[in-house]
This record gives structure tokens, C-alpha cells and sequence, in this order.
């Protein structure tokens, strides 16, 4: 029995790697996505593109410019004189802020009554306007206090600048606030997600266009024993270039890993039933490679945006929160970053290996229960 299982991996295996360009495929694309991923994709907002406009002149309002101009988050590139030309720039996406000072600025701060300033943002770029706002309310926040502080002195309240409160925070698990150690560990779960689907997708069909299939029928070997044949292969290698995406995202990248491999090992496995089961599936449905590939993006698009890879669940629908319950890469996501970041064991992340394992029998006793040896 398992002398034709051993047979048909070793065949299945040679079969893989001995074709130049599927070799290619397994190594460089994982490398290129991790690339792209922790160094392109990145939700830090700096440098911002900014338009100022002074109409008032005065020591008041260049300090209040300077604060811009200090900060890492604003790149003050432009000076219009005309509401036109801010216009105009925000339009052409030269610049996406436009900061106005009015006349009376100075007047007003110097009465004591609240003056007002306009911010104009590109609303296009919805996620960078916001961070934008945030950024410009800290910054009108404190040169407000400052100028409280100076008017309360002239008026002889002194040490007023001493009283307040004082926010100290700290951050856990990633300090710095850095994107690719969010992104990384994601592009690891990705890759052993995208990887087996694709390959194990093919796996049946191939056997049908290429005309080997009837070879199989009449052979001994039983149906389960021809799917753990086929998938068990693409397993292996799933797994492999998760490891190996794994090493270059901590050696390379730094990502730091607090937790026990054994556990994103053991987690990684359950994961990749649920992968080689969809895999399995997809090529049941499928009568041609092309049809199989086209069924792997349609269910892959909806997996990474129904995840929590790169869009919070928290701020979806509920109706669509329930759905992301039956989608495997939601729970590896979990246990991928919390063993990285947090250094979670199973006593916090057994509700997501039970559900992987769930998942990962019913996709592969779907798949068992619809592939049939026979030709259709």
C-alpha cells in the first residue's frame, strides 16, 4: 500500500522539479513578493507633499510654517499666491495638503480669540488624508499650548508651562510601529496558502490533458492513495518555501521571532491540509489547466482580502465578518504573527490550530468525496 503511495510521490516529485521553469516559479516569485512586500509596502505616511499659503506675514504664522517644515511628516514644496494655484496643484496630484493662513492670523492670536487656518486635502488618497489630519491636529495642538503658555506668562502666571498632563507611551511587540514586521509574516502565510493551491489545482487535471490518467485506471492504486501521492509532494514544497521565506524575513529584514518554531511548524502543517484540500477540490471542478487556474484566482482574491492580510475584519460588515470564519488564512494570519511578534504558544493559540484542522479535514474530505478514478 504504501509502496504505491512512495512511488507516486517520488514520480510526482521528480516530475516537479525537473522542469526548469516550475523550478524557477517556487523559488524566485516568494523571494520577489517578500521583497516587494517589506520594502514597498509600507502604511508609514512621511514626506507629505504640502502647499502653504501666508497672507498674513507675520512672526506668528512663519513659526507656525516652521513647525511644518520641522516635522518628517510634511514636505513643504510649493507657495501659491492665488486660490487657483492650490487648485491647480491638487488637482495635477502635485501636492496632496494645502495649509492657508489668513490676514488677520496674528491679530486674533494677539486679541486672545481663536484663529482659524485652512487645510485643503486630496481626498483621492482617502488612508493618507486621514493619517494627514492626525498629524496636523498634533501639530496645531501643540503650537496652540505654546502660545498659551507665552500669553498666560506675559500676564505673569509663571511655571503655568510646568502644570498638565504628560502622555508616556509604550508600544508592545513592535515598537517602532513598523510596517514589514506586519507585512512580512503575512507574505509568509500567502506563500504557503498560494503555492500548494496552484500546484495541487493542476495536479489531476494535468494528468488528463497530457492523456496519463487512463494509465492510472488501470492500475492498482486506490483513490485516496492517488490524491496523498499527488498532494503530499506539493505539501513538502509549500512548506520548504515557507521556511525559506521565514529565514529571509528574519535575517534579512530583522523581523524578530519570540515564539517556538515547533509551534509555527505544527501550525504550518495544519494550514497546508487546508491549502492541498482547496487545491485538491479545485482541480476536481476543473476540466483543464486553464480552467483551474482560473478558478484559483477567483478564490484567492476574496481569501486575502477576507483575511485580515492587509483590511482590519473588525471594519467590515458582520455579515462579512461571519464569512472570514470558513476562510483558512484568517486563523494561520493569527498564529503566524502571534508566534512571531508575541512568542504565543498553544495555550493562546489552540482555537486557531483546532479550526485549521477542521478546516483542512472537510476541504480534503470534500475533495475525496467528489474525485472519483474514472474519466469523465
Amino acid at each position: 500500500m504504501f509502496n504505491r503511495v512512495r512511488f507516486l510521490f517520488v514520480k510526482e516529485l521528480i516530475q516537479v522539479l525537473r522542469d526548469k521553469r516550475l523550478r524557477i516559479t517556487l523559488i524566485f516569485p516568494p523571494i520577489f513578493q517578500l521583497i516587494i512586500f517589506g520594502y514597498a509596502a509600507n502604511l508609514d505616511v512621511k514626506n507629505i507633499n504640502t502647499a502653504v499659503r501666508d497672507l498674513d506675514q507675520s512672526v506668528e504664522s512663519r513659526e507656525l510654517i516652521d513647525r511644518f517644515r520641522g516635522s518628517k511628516y510634511f514636505n513643504i514644496v510649493f507657495y501659491p499666491q492665488h486660490p487657483k494655484e492650490i487648485e491647480a496643484l491638487i488637482t495635477k496630484s502635485k501636492v496632496i495638503l494645502s495649509l492657508e493662513i489668513p490676514s488677520d492670523f496674528s491679530r486674533k492670536l494677539k486679541k486672545g480669540d481663536t484663529a482659524t487656518v485652512q487645510i485643503i486635502l486630496d481626498g483621492t488618497e482617502s488612508n493618507t488624508a486621514m493619517i494627514a489630519l492626525g498629524y496636523l491636529g498634533r501639530i496645531l495642538s501643540e503650537y496652540s499650548t505654546a502660545i498659551m503658555i507665552k500669553r498666560l506668562n506675559r500676564e505673569g502666571v509663571v511655571g503655568f508651562e510646568e502644570a498638565g498632563v504628560e502622555l508616556e507611551h509604550r508600544i508592545w511587540f513592535n515598537p517602532n510601529v513598523e510596517s514589514r514586521l506586519f507585512y512580512v509574516p503575512g507574505v509568509i502565510a500567502s506563500i504557503a496558502f498560494l503555492l500548494p493551491i496552484i500546484l495541487t489545482a493542476q495536479a489531476i487535471v494535468r494528468e488528463r490533458e497530457i492523456g496519463t490518467l487512463e494509465q492510472i485506471m488501470v492500475t492498482p492504486i486506490r483513490s485516496w492513495e492517488l490524491m496523498l501521492g499527488k498532494t503530499l509532494p506539493f505539501a513538502m514544497i509549500g512548506l520548504a518555501d515557507a521556511m525559506m521565506i521565514a529565514l529571509i524575513g528574519v535575517f534579512w529584514f530583522e523581523v524578530p521571532f519570540r515564539g517556538n518554531p515547533l509551534i509555527l511548524l505544527l501550525g504550518n502543517v495544519f494550514f497546508l491540509m487546508s491549502s492541498v484540500g482547496i487545491g485538491l477540490f479545485i482541480s476536481t471542478i476543473s476540466s483543464t489547466q486553464q480552467q483551474a487556474q482560473i478558478s484559483t484566482f477567483f478564490f484567492m482574491m476574496p481569501a486575502f482580502i477576507l483575511s485580515g492580510f492587509a483590511f482590519p475584519l473588525e471594519n467590515m460588515p458582520e455579515w462579512l465578518q461571519t464569512i472570514t470564519y470558513a476562510n483558512p488564512l484568517r486563523y494561520f494570519l493569527i498564529i503566524i504573527r502571534g508566534v512571531f511578534l508575541k512568542g504565543n504558544g498553544l495555550d493562546i493559540l489552540w482555537p486557531q490550530m483546532l479550526a485549521l484542522m477542521i478546516l483542512g479535514g472537510f476541504t480534503i474530505t470534500l475533495s475525496s468525496l467528489r474525485f472519483q478514478k474514472r474519466l469523465k
